[in-house]
């Protein structure tokens, strides 16, 4: 089949190493943008999206996520751009919500000839007071709950096979 879709779903890769190449202001407002086109319960659009492009920041969230594990590490591979996924908190679907805006726009990253991979951690990050410092700093409600980001930027090297799908993934029954 030679769906454009279906190709770029098979070929995204998580990407665990980065250039430090900025990636375009318009290529980061298409990836947003098409985060903001995934379903949500309700239509009720509870997800909030937050780009980190700066270094302040960018440093920041990747000391405050490392904290949570008791790492010392970049928990965001050297990705020049952190997208974060909150959502508001009371919505009974947020985490939901907010895992389709991030696989839009892994997807959205794939097509556009960047990487990504998905990081957890901002739940934790978002309920802390570190967090809430951090919302309260960027103008945003303190009821939203973290519910993951991505790291995104050029790939530093080219993605590998993927691996065989397991046996019975699938059963039409």
């Amino acid at each position: 089949m030679a769906n454009e879709v279906l190709k770029t779903i098979r070929s995204r890769r998580s990407v665990r190493a980065y250039k430090r190449d900025a990636v375009p202001q318009e290529l980061l407002r298409e990836i947003c943008e098409a985060g903001t086109y995934a379903p949500t319960g309700g239509g009720r659009q509870s997800p909030t999206i937050i780009a980190v492009t700066t270094e302040k920041y960018r440093n920041e969230l990747a000391l405050l996520n490392a904290e949570v594990v008791g790492k010392d590490t970049d928990p965001y591979y050297g990705a020049p751009v952190i997208i974060l996924v909150l959502a508001e908190g009371t919505a009974s679907t947020f985490v939901e919500d907010g895992s389709c805006v991030l696989e839009n726009m892994m997807l959205a990253a794939a097509s556009l000839e960047l990487g990504s991979v998905w990081v957890h951690r901002e739940r934790e990050i978002f309920d802390s007071e570190n967090g809430k410092a951090l919302l309260r700093e960027w103008g945003l409600d303190e009821t939203l709950r973290g519910v993951g980001s991505i790291a995104l930027g050029y790939p530093a090297s080219e993605s590998g096979e993927p691996a065989k799908r397991k046996d019975n993934y699938v059963v039409i029954v």
